[in-house]
Order: C-alpha cells, then structure tokens, then sequence
C-alpha cells in the first residue's frame, strides 16, 4: 500500500512538472506574436493620418487665394485711387464744385468790392451839386458804364421827353420809376453768381452723403462675400465711404460762408446805388420847383422844359 502510494505522488509531480513546463513554453511563444500584431496593425493605420492631413493642403491653398487685399495705403490720395468708381465720380464731382466757389470768390468779389468804392466816390461827387446840369457835369469823369451815369441821362432824358408838361409830381414819378428799374438792375447784375454758390452749398453734403452710403453698401457687399467680420478687411471701403462725406463738407462749407458774405455785400451795393437815384430825384425836383417859382424852365444838356 505504501509503495503504491508513493507511485502514485511520483507520477502526480511528474505531471504537475509537465503541465508547469507547457504553461512556461506556451507563453514564451506566444509572446512574439504581440509585436508582430502591433506592428501589422500600426503599418495598416499610419496611411490613414496621411491621406488626412494630405486632404486640407487644397483648402487652405483655395481661402489663401480667394482672401480680399486690404489696402495698406490709407492715405486721402490711396483711399482715393481705392474707392469705388461711383464714389470717385463724386468726389471729383464735389472738387470741381469747389474750385467754382474759390474762384467766383476771386472774380465776384473784386467786382463787389470795386462797384461798391466807385459808387460811395461817385455819390460824395453829386452830394455837392446843387442842379442837375451840375450833376451831368459831374458825370463826365464817371465811367462810361457808371451806374450814376446811366441815372443821370434817365433824368434828363425825362425832362426831355416831358417837355410842355406842367405836372411836376407826373415827371418825378417817372422818374423815380425809371430810376428804381435802373436800381434794380444795378442788383441782378451784381448778385449774378451768388445763385451757383447757394446750389452748392446747399447740395453739396448730400451729394458727399450719396457717395458715403454707396461705399458703406460695397463695404457690406464684401462682408457678404468673405464670409467674415473682421474690422480690419471693411475699415479701408468704410473709410473710402467717409472720404466722400469730408469732401463734400469741404466743397459746401466755403460755398456757404462766401454766399453770405456776397448776400450782404450785394444788398449794401445796392442801398448805395438807391441812395444815389434819391439824390438825382432830389436835384431834378429842385429844378422843377425852381422853374415853377421863376416861370421858367430849366435847361440842360438835353433841351428845354416849360413848366407853368
């Protein structure tokens, strides 16, 4: 029994030695099959990260070409040659407008000025004649194109025309009538331009806020189409836009301020063009009177009147 038994652990350690040396030898040769696994595995997955980053080269390629160039010259000269083809026809259009006002400034205004000396001149002349054949007198060293002048020859030109007339306050209201038209058109005459400088002014900022709100709407237009919202790729088109607005307060403001200056100085000449037709109603009224009150009439250059 004894014997049989020790058999038997004999043969139990012998197994269980066997089975030990299986188990070690199964796992030293499984072992090598992990790396080749991996390696298949990590070689049939690498092509893929390759074909994807191969992929966005074309798109990025695409934006980089189609991106908007922001002008770099902002400049009132670059943002010019930048600007839409509309908002340059505004802005020359304004610049014109306003090299008109600078120089019917220059043109009008000497014209003003120099109407206005020679009237106060030739008014101080006549203030110190007492009839009307004084004042023709005095007229010679007048221009030929003198106001005064032209008012002189309308008084006496009446006297003659009136002649065997007895009604004195008849000839005066000719004459004064004769003498306000002349006055009047000593006026229109002068203010003639003042018209063109009061169209400007008063047009010219909406025609720059015309041209500011078409390079807003391409501003806006080119946000559409880049898909994109950055300042820095609409700031150049909306600073183009604002250029137009600048320029059209420019051309407008001088536009303004010399229309009122030429209103004023205007409405000055033609007080002392009126004062002058008063002092020439005065002379020839005095000699209607003074006729009357000798029975006589008064000569003149231009003939006789017989008053009664």
């Amino acid at each position: 029994m004894k014997t049989a038994r020790n058999k038997m652990k004999k043969t139990t350690s012998v197994l269980m030695s066997l089975m030990l040396v299986a188990g070690l030898s199964g796992n030293a040769m499984a072992a090598p099959a992990t790396p080749a696994a991996n390696a298949v595995t990590s070689e049939t997955t690498q092509p893929a990260p390759a074909a994807t980053d191969a992929t966005p080269a074309p798109v990025m390629q695409s934006s980089q070409t189609e991106a908007p160039v922001i002008p770099t010259d902002l400049s009132v000269l670059g943002m010019y040659h930048h600007a839409d083809v509309v908002v340059k026809t505004v802005m020359i259009g304004l610049l014109l407008a306003s090299v008109v006002t600078w120089a019917l400034l220059f043109s009008k205004g000497s014209e003003v000025f120099t109407a206005k000396r020679r009237m106060r001149r030739e008014f101080d002349a006549l203030s110190s004649v007492r009839t009307l054949d004084e004042a023709a007198e005095q007229a010679e060293s007048f221009a030929a194109s003198s106001t005064s002048a032209q008012m002189i020859r309308d008084a006496q030109n009446e006297l003659e025309l009136s002649a065997g007339s007895t009604d004195n306050n008849g000839i005066k209201e000719r004459t004064s009538f004769r003498l306000e038209r002349r006055v009047g058109a000593a006026g229109r005459h002068m203010g003639r331009g003042n018209g063109i400088l009061a169209t400007i002014g008063a047009i010219s900022p909406f025609v720059g806020l015309f041209g500011t709100v078409w390079g807003i709407m391409n501003s806006f237009i080119g946000i559409a189409q880049t898909q994109t919202t950055n300042l820095a790729v609409v700031a150049p088109g909306i600073a183009e836009a604002l250029l137009a607005t600048a320029v059209g307060l420019v051309a407008a403001i001088p536009a303004v301020v010399i229309y009122n200056i030429f209103a004023r100085t205007i409405t000055s000449y033609r007080h002392q063009v009126g004062d002058v037709a008063a002092q020439i109603i005065l002379l020839q009224g005095r000699d209607l009177d003074l006729a009357a009150s000798e029975g006589d009439a008064p000569r003149g250059q231009t003939g006789q009147l017989r008053v009664g």
